[in-house]
């Protein structure tokens, strides 16, 4: 990167640090200058004490000074301490909002974005970087540390000026002290880069184990892992396994701390050996009476502050530009962009529900793959409609799906409702037309009735109603607190567990909730037995009624009451019709998968026990 590509990356970081907290930035800022100025105040006037004192100056001087010393630090720190205060409350606010600016640009992100491997793989990197402490956090820290060193130097090299003004201090001799201090720096700059680039390389190598090792956790602390750990006796296999993987990191960790030691042992011999030498000028000075013993209190201590804030400020100012390698790649996750096209027409809003979808010659391929998912799909939804979908496993079916609700955009051809490309609608009006159960649905732990509206509030009777109509009006009775009851134990502890069928009813119960124009299951019932499943389609068709409604099923049986079949095979429609006349068809691929299927549910003829 180049300087100008640096200073760019901290200017951005820094205005997103202060958009995520005004007041901790302020706060930061203001805190590190007042602490950096601090200890000045004691040193000078403690030097003009001393030089009072050796003059022989009065109590009522002498007391001034310490009435002045005293007061001007117990000034300094109070304000430091409000700022202090300050700074923790916006600590918490940039806290709060920095972990939520990944779910937020998640949520803002294309769903093609979130099936995405390398945006996945991406965002959980950026996530171990931070939690290292790079980042917006470590930017934080280097900005902390800048201002605070930078006021000092200025503060040490305002009170030492007055030393190269000496007459009692040779011209070699000042000369060698300004040759030390531009030594220490540059050794100190040396040694920061390449103590920097040691805990760079280790960090960036442990970056997959520090994901691996949180999935492992996750896993292990879940309380669905507890029965398989259990059952077959997975306990020392995987405590060996993590136990691997951690000495592995500690190695690579132990030898990173070696190499940073070295360098800081290097550092520190030259570090003290120019204090000793400025010591010896200043002695040799005093010896010869052309410095005052106060001057010397104060030279020797402003320049001890002098060398380490130029320490700290180089080792800050590397540690930001090193930094910049990973803000780089942590605005690259919120600079992808949504290449969906976002239309501005709206959807007519029609009391009659009058909505027509075609796929007109629809081809769709998943991005950076090769192989097409949906080959030539040419369909008409009507309004009122109810149709099922069924195909073998990846033959396109939930891709039709995704198509459908425009989570995703054909490869080719067009998708038409009432007429007009889907894509000039506005997305957000698109969607709303739709509700869905896909099979990998998620509920919260939150309320239940939260989870069938999706929402913080709700209105109970629609919700209680939406639960009935979904076969769950059982279990919502035995339900202490009824629909303000929490699912799971993540917040509560008096939540409750619900089985997978449990779940998929309550799913279901949020699809009618919402009462959009098109509904659509897709296998939300694979967990329930054929019977049960059989009862919740048959609820969710008289619900239904007047919606399209879309099923998607493994088990035939389920599709009987359905209007139309429309079945998927290798990404294309092969047959399309009722299902007595796609049964009828004896050589098509639903007959096919019908009859592989109902040969499980016919009961053989019991053998007749011949008469004796």
């Amino acid at each position: 990167m180049t300087l100008k590509e640096h200073l760019n990356m901290i200017c951005r970081a820094v205005k997103l640090l202060y958009s995520l907290s005004r007041r901790y930035l302020i706060s930061l800022t203001a805190g590190s200058i007042v602490s950096a100025v601090l200890p000045y105040v004691p040193i000078y006037f403690s030097a003009r004490l001393i030089d009072a004192l050796t003059a022989g100056a009065g109590f009522r001087t002498l007391a001034y000074y310490a009435v002045l010393t005293v007061s001007l630090a117990a000034v300094l720190r109070l304000i430091e301490a409000w700022l202090n205060a300050q700074k923790e409350i916006g600590e918490k606010e940039f806290a709060c909002g920095r972990e939520w600016l990944p779910a937020q640009k998640a949520m803002e992100l294309a769903y093609s974005g979130m099936e995405d491997r390398e945006i996945a793989l991406l965002k959980e990197r950026i996530k171990s970087e931070t939690q290292t402490g790079y980042n917006l956090d470590m930017l934080a820290g280097c900005l902390k540390e800048t201002i605070r060193h930078a006021a000092q130097i200025i503060a040490s090299v305002s009170l030492t000026a007055s030393f190269f003004g000496l007459e009692a201090i040779a011209l070699w001799a000042k000369l060698a002290f300004a040759g030390g201090v531009l030594l220490t720096a540059a050794f100190d700059i040396w040694m920061n880069r390449k103590t920097a680039e040691a805990r760079m390389g280790y960090f960036a190598g442990i970056t997959d184990a520090n994901i691996w090792i949180e999935k492992y956790v996750q896993y292990l602390d879940h309380y669905t892992s507890g029965k398989d750990i259990r059952l077959y006796a997975m306990e020392k296999p995987l405590a060996d396994l993590a136990d691997r993987k951690y000495k592995d990191i500690c190695g690579q960790e132990r030898t990173m701390l070696f190499r940073c030691a070295g360098y800081g042992l290097v550092s520190v011999l030259l570090n003290y050996t120019l204090r000793f030498g400025v010591y010896l000028l200043l002695i040799r000075a005093a010896l010869g009476g052309g410095v005052s013993v106060g001057s010397i209190a104060q030279y020797v201590s402003c320049v001890m502050l002098l060398l380490t804030a130029a320490s700290g400020l180089v080792k800050a100012w590397q540690g930001a530009l090193i930094n910049n390698r990973y803000l780089k790649r942590y605005f690259s996750y919120f600079d992808i962009p949504n290449p969906m096209y976002q239309g501005s027409l709206s959807v007519e809003k029609r009391d009659d529900n009058e909505y027509d979808i075609e796929f007109r010659d629809v081809s769709f391929r998943y991005p950076n793959t090769e192989s097409y998912a949906l080959r030539h799909v040419n369909i008409k939804l009507k309004i009122g409609e109810r149709l099922a979908v069924v195909g073998m496993n990846g033959s396109g079916k939930t891709t039709f799906i995704k198509l459908l609700c425009r989570l995703y955009d054909p490869t080719e051809g067009v998708i038409l409702l009432n007429g007009v490309d889907i894509r000039k609608y506005d997305y957000d009006e698109y969607l709303s037309i739709f509700s869905v159960v896909f099979q990998d649905f998620r509920l919260f732990a939150f309320s239940l009735g939260q989870n069938v509206a999706a929402a913080a509030e709700y209105i109970g009777e629609k919700a209680a109603d939406c639960l009935r109509g979904a076969g769950f009006e059982g279990r919502l009775s035995k339900m202490l607190k009824g629909l303000d009851t929490n699912l799971y134990q993540d917040f509560d502890p008096e939540g409750v567990e619900i089985s997978g069928g449990e779940a998929q009813k309550i799913a279901i119960a949020r699809a009618l909730y919402k009462d959009a124009p098109f509904m659509v299951l897709d296998e939300p019932t694979a967990a329930l037995d054929p019977v049960s499943e059989y009862e919740v389609y048959r609820k969710f068709s008289e619900i239904s009624s007047g919606k399209t409604a879309i099923y998607i099923s493994r088990r035939l049986a389920s599709c009987r009451f359905c209007d139309k079949i429309l079945v998927f095979h290798e990404g294309s429609i092969v047959q399309y019709g009722t299902h007595e006349a796609l049964l009828a068809q004896a050589g098509g691929k639903y007959a096919e998968l019908w009859n592989a299927q109902a040969r499980y549910y016919v009961t053989s003829p019991q053998p007749q026990t011949p008469a004796v």
